[in-house]
């Protein structure tokens, strides 16, 4: 078989390189601008697919020069990936042209995609301050539940992490579970707007009192729900539905089963067992064996039974978070 010869066309005034066939893998090593085929022998049109199929050469402009009828050549060109064709005999100043023109696109594709790599790079940048920005907006508001109530950022902190591991028990990604974990250090901030008669009282809510209370579920949503942040949007869904019941007799609309978003079936086993094993002026805390065990009687009832599986699932993870933040008194 004769050998097939290449020609590489780098930028102009640049040397000009001759490969043959056997050399083609040096082009996988690097960019060139051009490639002008010689496709008459047995294996230029072979060569064109081997050449296309390279990803650094994917886009890279293909001019194959060929012998016989026009059609034929120019149909079996395009078919195996070359941009162009010219047909025997060749004009030089035709030749010339053609690969000026496509030497051209390739710098110019080149260009765009550079171009769009340093728009990449700071639309990357942009996303990641706006992430940070989110992110201490949520401390802050952390921050002022905490002013409320100092023992609130112990309890925020545990129903996370309890979230965290109910998420992954669930099947979440990691990035998944962060998010609701981060969102749901929220899920009381409507108790900013209850009076400290209510919120700080020293024993039993009376029934207006307790219906007072129960409002801090949709002015959390209220507050939250309109920002364009996805945190503070999931956040808001976390505040108004944490203490929905899977058998539907929960508030503040009743919802029932998979109609609870499953970020607030989630809260809801979280902070219900977080609220169990910490002390209330008016309880004792639960041993957490006890407060499993309630978790487990109401399995379906007021709880997500494949949240509660979840939580269950992750037991010894839930054991070493309350070690780490063991729980005292707090907010409900």
């Amino acid at each position: 078989m004769p050998l097939q010869l290449v020609l590489a066309l780098r930028p102009l005034g640049c040397e000009t390189p001759v490969l043959a066939a056997s050399q083609l893998p040096e082009l996988a090593l690097g960019a060139v601008d051009l490639l002008i085929v010689d496709g008459d022998g047995l294996d230029g049109l072979a060569l064109v697919r081997a050449f296309r199929a390279l990803p650094v050469h994917a886009a890279t402009p293909v001019l194959l020069v060929g012998s016989g009828e026009a059609r034929m050549i120019r149909r079996a060109a395009i078919e195996s990936g070359a941009t162009d064709v010219l047909v025997r005999p060749v004009d030089p100043l035709d030749l010339q042209i053609r690969a000026r023109t496509l030497i051209d696109l390739s710098l110019a594709r080149r260009d765009a995609a550079r171009t769009a790599s340093l728009m990449d790079r700071h639309v990357a940048g942009i996303r990641a301050e706006s992430e940070w920005r989110e992110r201490e907006i949520i401390q802050r508001l952390m921050l002022a539940a905490e002013f409320r109530d100092d023992q609130a950022g112990d309890h925020l902190t545990r129903v996370a992490g309890c979230a965290i591991a109910i998420a992954e028990g669930l099947g979440l990604s990691e990035d998944g579970a962060n998010d609701i974990a981060l969102a749901s250090t929220m899920h009381d901030i409507g108790k900013i707007g209850i009076p400290d008669s209510i919120l700080l009282k020293n024993g039993p809510l009376t029934d207006a009192e307790r219906e007072e209370m129960k409002q801090h579920a949709e002015r959390g949503y209220r507050m939250l729900h309109d920002s364009p942040s996805r945190l503070l949007q999931l956040a808001s869904e976390i505040a108004l539905t944490h203490h929905e019941r899977w058998d539907g007799t929960g508030y503040p609309r009743g919802l029932s089963g998979t109609d609870i978003p499953l970020s607030g079936r989630i809260i809801a086993v979280a902070d219900v067992f977080d609220a169990l094993i910490s002390e209330r002026v008016y309880k004792a805390a639960w041993p957490p064996e006890k407060a499993r065990a309630y978790l487990v009687e109401h399995r379906g009832s007021h709880f997500d039974p494949a949240c509660v599986d979840a939580f269950l699932s992750r037991w010894d993870d839930i054991c070493g978070l309350m070690r780490d933040r063991p729980a005292g008194a707090g907010a409900t």
